[in-house]
């Protein structure tokens, strides 16, 4: 009697539709992916109930990875390519029998290669693809993939140049090319937004920045320097023998059927040049307001003002505190069939359905201001500035404003209302800013506790007063992360934004057109909703997202909104933080 077979098992579950099983056939016989990896593409089933099913037809057991606690010197049995390859670990070890963790437990070639360099007994187990590749990612470092090209390349350059020949038809890709890949794939899955490659005296540094913070990471030998640098610069289409001037380029790797992009910076130090890869994961582009970390409230307030016909909107904030997401969300949430949206931006860093997309390019003599105005010739409906930095692209801005276009545009000014009289110190008239502004939304990124090893915590007595949370250190309940191997031992995981919004109403207009002080329309802006930044970071530190300590690092100190007082944090009412 032959055994059903999986797609079979999961139609009489009714976790798919018969109709649902004979599409994913015709796709399988196109594509040549395996059945089951469709079905979860598709989001027809979890991984789970894959795993499950594949578990009850073959009798392999099934286990869960981040429950266990694998011996490194079983995990050594394996090297980490072979990990890689065929998405499978070394679990335990039992006499002569060794069990495999596999996300394809029919995969004989893979069995029968480990049985070969292992010279034991095979016996498998089934987890998901995804456990297996975070427990690939933690029982294995980067130095262990690193030895291995590094060896790899090593080999190479003793062969005779007919091996050679022979090696490149065996193996598609150079030590070097799978060096860089490892490179940019371990920074994907680290969630890095920039890799640093910086080459010193006497070695090769490299390091991530992960939330916010610059973190080192294994790095190969100085003497692979040049052959490593060439390979990015021949990947973003730059000049390889130029190593004089600063170059700019750009290139697309897929990593796990996604495509990431990836902007390339070099720039020419003492020791070499260095490079600076920038991480553009597409993902951010479907965030939400909620998920940058907007409130109920101010999503409905925010929403209200992009949706005006016309006026000037700015997001304002420092370098690295999420102001193109948060503008690429304003843009996905205002986009539609009906509307003609145009930016003009340096550079572009996704590229969105619908909306035509113009990169400066100042060596051409394509700059903001000659852009603006050949835009406007294009009858646009939403203009979007990537930033305001002088003054006739802050005039180009206003004056698009005054004629019935939305622009959107961002500013580097420390708080929401600075934005205001920055406009104003930058030549542009009072009236035209009080007549054309309708709102900026100023943020910063923080970073969130890990939730795997929050503690509570009392600050200590010099960090409470800094904050002026001395007399309320009782009642809210600190937490932070103590660090744990989900975190890396940094005690965070992830970030998110915290945002004060100011929105031009009559009674601040009135105050911009007599010249009034950033202090002053401060205190209007209260009157109308306005909650400077560290207030609004309050709500998250009293739920547990972020530390204190976090939360002063990227915010002003307390006295720089109310000088020797702290009476404004003290007296927070309800509808700004539960305690």
């Amino acid at each position: 009697m032959t055994k059903k077979k999986i797609g079979d098992i999961l139609v009489e579950k009714k976790l798919i539709t018969t109709d649902q099983l004979y599409a994913c056939l015709d796709e399988q016989r196109i594509s040549g992916k395996r059945l089951g990896e469709i079905l979860v593409d598709k989001g027809y089933i979890t991984e789970d109930q894959l795993i499950d099913t594949v578990s009850e037809r073959l009798s392999i057991p099934k286990i869960s990875l981040p429950q266990m606690v694998i011996d490194p010197t079983v995990v050594q049995l394996v090297d980490v390519e072979t990990a890689r390859r065929y998405t499978l670990i070394p679990i335990f070890e039992i006499g002569n029998t060794l069990t495999l963790a596999m996300a394809d437990p029919l995969n004989i070639i893979a069995v029968d290669e480990i049985k070969y360099l292992t010279g034991k007994n095979i016996k498998r187990a089934i987890a998901t693809s995804s456990e297996i590749k975070e427990a690939i990612d933690q029982y294995y470092s980067v130095s262990d993939s690193l030895h291995h090209i590094i060896s790899s390349s090593q080999d190479d350059v003793a062969q005779t140049p007919d091996q050679a020949v022979g090696s490149d038809l065996q193996h598609s890709e150079s030590p070097i090319i799978q060096l860089v890949d490892l490179i940019i794939s371990k920074a994907v899955k680290e969630k890095a937004s920039d890799i640093h490659i910086e080459p010193e005296e006497t070695r090769l540094r490299i390091r991530y920045r992960v939330d916010g913070i610059m973190r080192e990471e294994a790095a190969p030998p100085k003497k692979m320097q040049n052959e490593l640098l060439s390979r990015i610069k021949v990947a973003a289409n730059l000049d390889v023998s130029e190593k004089r001037l600063p170059q700019d380029g750009r290139f697309l790797m897929n990593l796990d059927n996604r495509n990431v992009d990836l902007r390339v910076s070099t720039l020419p130090t003492i020791h070499g040049e260095k490079i600076v890869i920038r991480i553009l994961d597409r993902r951010n582009l479907l965030l939400t307001f909620r998920q940058l970390g907007f409130s109920e409230r101010l999503e409905e307030r925010w929403t209200n003002v992009i949706h005006k016909p016309e006026g000037l909107i700015l997001i304002s904030g420092p370098t690295s505190s999420g102001k193109t997401s948060t503008l690429y969300a304003t843009l996905q949430a205002i986009n539609s069939i009906e509307k003609n949206i145009i930016t003009v931006e340096d550079p572009v860093e996704y590229s969105l359905p619908l909306i035509i997309q113009v990169q400066i390019n100042e060596k051409a003599g394509l700059t903001f201001p000659s852009t603006l105005r050949a835009m406007l010739r294009q009858n646009p409906d939403i203009i979007m500035i990537g930033e305001i930095r002088d003054v006739e692209t802050a005039r180009m801005a206003i004056r698009s404003s005054l004629t019935g276009h939305l622009v959107l545009s961002t500013i580097h000014t420390n708080d929401a209302p600075s934005a205001i009289s920055r406009l104003v110190d930058m030549g542009i008239e009072n009236y035209l800013v009080a007549t054309a502004f309708k709102g900026v939304l100023a943020q910063r990124l923080i970073r969130v506790n890990c939730p795997e090893c929050l503690e509570e915590y009392r600050p200590p007595d010099s960090i409470l007063h800094r904050a002026g949370l001395t007399d309320l250190a009782d009642e809210i309940k600190f937490k932070r992360g103590t660090g744990c191997p989900q975190c890396k031992m940094s005690g965070f995981k992830g970030q998110t934004g915290i945002y004060e919004f100011v929105e031009m109403t009559p009674c601040i207009s009135e105050l911009v057109i007599n010249n009034a002080s950033v202090t002053r329309i401060k205190e209007e802006a209260r009157k109308n909703g306005y909650v400077p930044l560290f207030e609004m970071g309050l709500e998250k530190l009293v739920q547990g997202q972020i530390c204190l300590d976090e939360l002063l690092k990227q915010t002003s100190n307390i006295e720089d909104s109310a000088p020797h007082d702290t009476t404004a944090v003290n007296q927070v009412d309800a509808n700004t933080i539960q305690i």
